[in-house]
């Protein structure tokens, strides 16, 4: 993908990965079209980066969604790179008699279906544009979960697994397919703790790493993965899963 001249439309780009992304990607000559659902956090990257465009988004609407559709068409007909980018994270205590299945249900409308239905009112637009690329925001937990958050990881198991069978269907068109699978950042997608969680990568180290591979073309098999994560990548293919796992998900 190349990374400057481009018509950008990223979803969830209000906060976290996706905000910092947009506005590092408009930084670089790129005409960013930010979508979010909260009107008050659009209003602010705009204000934050004059130039930057942005659009009213609830990615769980399918009739937001078929608006959007009809604004891309009307407004932004030149758009040719979508980053599918929203995304929620709960956990989940399947083994208490209390749990139900509401988290994990807002879970898939927000993770898979969101996806799906950007996708779906995006690549009509995309596909036939010279430079054009479809990147969708998966996780290395799609490789190997962490138990506490069992539908977030299967959603983005779901994502890595789609984006392969898009890809090929693809194959013929010049849309370049690529899965971003950061690894734990500092952002507020679980909540406030992880944006301070020494544990968790810097926001902007992981952006920085993430443009260098993007500049590159370094996404074999079109996978944006960090060389940290690349053991839980092949975790079942090096029999080192169990052992991985178990770290990750003490008893």
């Amino acid at each position: 993908m190349k990374i400057s001249g481009n018509t950008i439309l990223v979803t969830g780009g209000t906060s976290g990965i996706g905000r910092a992304l947009a506005e590092a990607l408009h930084d670089r000559g790129n005409r960013v079209i930010v979508a979010g659902r909260r009107q008050s956090l659009l209003d602010d990257v705009v204000a934050t980066r004059p130039g930057i465009a942005s659009l009213l988004l609830d990615v769980d609407d399918p009739a937001s969604i078929a608006k959007l559709g009809k604004q891309l068409r009307q407004r932004f007909p030149d758009l040719n790179v979508l980053i599918a980018n929203a995304g929620i994270s709960r956990a989940e205590n399947i083994a208490d008699d209390s749990w139900t299945a509401a988290n994990a249900e807002a879970i898939v409308h927000t993770n898979i279906l969101g996806v799906l239905r950007v996708a779906a009112a995006a690549l009509p637009l995309i596909k036939h544009r010279p430079d054009a690329a479809l990147l969708a925001t998966s996780s290395a937990l799609a490789f190997v979960p962490r138990a506490d958050f069992p539908t977030y990881c299967a959603s983005k198991a779901f994502l890595h697994s789609w984006l392969q069978s898009l890809r090929h269907q693809l194959r013929h068109y010049p849309v370049e397919v690529l899965e971003l699978s950061p690894p734990y950042v500092q952002t507020e997608l679980t909540g406030a703790a992880q944006a301070i969680d020494p544990r968790a990568m810097p926001l902007q180290e992981y952006l920085d790493q993430l443009l260098r591979k993007l500049q590159a073309g370094d996404a074999p098999r079109g996978e944006l993965l960090l060389d940290q994560d690349l053991p839980r990548r092949w975790a079942e293919r090096d029999e080192s899963f169990n052992s991985i796992f178990s770290t990750m998900n003490p008893s």
